[in-house]
């Protein structure tokens, strides 16, 4: 039987980020998002990050504001409820903590190349960005003929993150994770990393993985490490557990508005509080409450006898 590859967050963020890795965060789109190993790495002072992602939320915009990231590849940066990200916007036009370097793509771009990557090909194939400057960014995208029909393509560079960060419902001590609700493109970034960190709601026994085995999306042999850090994507949602919290992205938007102010709140929610418990602690236990699952909606059950 394999070993475990339980350990606490903050050792495994330790052992798996280095200075100047690529990191694909927020796969999941606007849920399952990270957000507690996000600020475990900017407890740490990880520096000169690529951040790999679709509609990347505000995570991105903690850790470019924190002055973690060098380098983003994203279809958009901002806050899904409000809008507008205000460190990634300073980064960008201010260069304040620093200067980045953005290559865009569109959501589907980024994911045929993470599935390039997956694949273990150099490229993917489309034609849906002809037509959008998008498609002028010689570092990504190449214009090629199609052997067999001689029409125009666009070629669409393969990314391979160092290191995948998901958060799932649930999984067992090595890795074989169960994950429901909308995956974005989750599996890919998985696949197609070097390394790949779950975070995750609970541990359950492996028994219970195998009982319902066409949920289990993350195999073990794709898992470096597993931290159990229950509440560990708030305040983005998680089917199953607990809702999007959007008070928390409109306060976020209100407190970061202002570069001073920007900084009282990392003071106030990273630097202040030593960990995941600590940061749930800080929050007013009513809120975690009105975000709680209160109305359950179960899949039918299935079997799997013969």
């Amino acid at each position: 039987m394999s070993a475990s590859k339980i350990m606490p967050l903050d050792l495994a963020i330790r052992q798996l980020t280095t200075d100047g890795m690529s990191l694909a965060l927020g796969t999941a789109l606007e849920g399952m998002i990270p957000f507690a190993a996000g600020h475990e790495i900017i407890r740490q002072g990880k520096k000169d990050l690529t951040l790999i992602g679709p509609i990347s939320d505000i995570l991105f915009d903690q850790l470019i504001g924190a002055g973690r990231v060098a380098r983003v590849i994203a279809a958009w940066v901002g806050n899904v409820t409000s809008g507008a990200g205000y460190n990634f916007r300073r980064a960008v036009e201010q260069g304040h903590p620093r200067s980045i370097e953005v290559l865009d793509h569109s959501n589907y771009s980024l994911a045929l190349a993470l599935a390039a990557g997956a694949a273990g090909t150099e490229f993917a194939v489309t034609r849906s960005l002809f037509g959008s400057d998008i498609s002028l960014n010689q570092d990504i995208f190449r214009e090629l003929i199609c052997p067999f029909t001689g029409e125009r393509h666009l070629a669409v560079r393969a990314i391979r993150p160092d290191l995948t960060i998901l958060h799932v419902q649930r999984c067992d001590s090595r890795g074989n994770a169960h994950f429901w609700g909308s995956s974005g493109v989750s599996l890919d970034a998985a696949a197609a990393a070097d390394r790949v960190l779950l975070t995750t709601e609970e541990i359950v026994p492996t028994e219970l993985i195998r009982s319902d085995p066409n949920r289990t999306f993350i195999p073990e042999f794709l898992v470096s490490a597993v931290a159990l850090v229950p509440w560990g994507a708030h305040p983005s949602s998680v089917y199953g557990f607990y809702g999007h919290d959007d008070d928390y992205y409109i306060e976020y938007a209100q407190a970061t508005k202002d570069r001073a102010a920007a900084q009282a709140w990392y003071r106030e929610w990273v630097f202040g509080l030593p960990d995941r418990p600590a940061y749930l602690q800080h929050l007013d236990p009513t809120r975690l409450a009105r975000l709680r699952l209160t109305h359950p909606a179960l899949t039918i059950p299935v079997d799997f006898g013969y």
